[in-house]
């Protein structure tokens, strides 16, 4: 008797079990959506300016599309690696990096409406005279220079403090009238 109710109870928990549980059928659909990354050419770039040595290596555009229509569906994004020489005589203290792109013809390539705009890389570091500095470079790029393949230039402008920093106080007579 103690041996059927062991057998009882379990096959009865069982049969509860997968009585009353729903089956579902799930249908499971493939990604609408394919990330593409495309080389830059040329994938490197070095750069010479008055104060620094900027290098540009490993620039990818990472884009997202449409399976079906091919359209580009979100921002696309530019990949990469800096390297920034300080090739100045001066301590620079780095704060940022940022990106512009333009034409063929040297006009701006702007960002349409409802693009993610992302063209500052902060890049906080301070650099003695010869000292390199690396990090990566993530930023978004206009759907139109992608799509249209009008990319002709990429512009960085490092934003920088030179130390010591400078200073200088000017002193106005001023009075208010009685």
């Amino acid at each position: 008797m103690h041996y059927r109710n062991l057998i009882i109870i379990p096959l009865c928990l069982a049969v509860g079990f997968l009585g009353c549980s729903k089956e579902e059928k799930k249908k499971v659909e493939a990604p609408n959506q394919e990330q593409i990354e495309k080389n830059l050419v040329p994938p490197k770039a070095q750069v010479k300016g008055q104060a620094f040595l900027a290098e540009l290596t490993d620039l990818k555009v990472a884009i997202t599309v449409d399976r079906t229509s091919w359209e580009i569906t979100e921002t696309p994004g530019l990949r990469g690696n800096i390297r920034i020489t300080n090739i100045s005589k001066d301590i620079l203290d780095i704060q940022g990096v940022t990106i512009e792109y333009l034409d063929g013809a040297g006009k701006p390539i702007a960002f349409s409406s409802g693009e993610k705009v992302s063209k500052v890389s902060p890049f906080w570091k301070t650099l003695k005279p010869e000292e390199v500095a690396e990090g990566t470079l993530d930023a978004t790029i206009p759907r139109k220079a992608v799509k249209d393949k009008s990319l002709g230039k990429i512009e960085i402008t490092l934003v920088y403090v030179p130390i010591p920093l400078k200073r200088e106080t000017l002193a106005l007579s001023e009075k208010i009238s009685p």
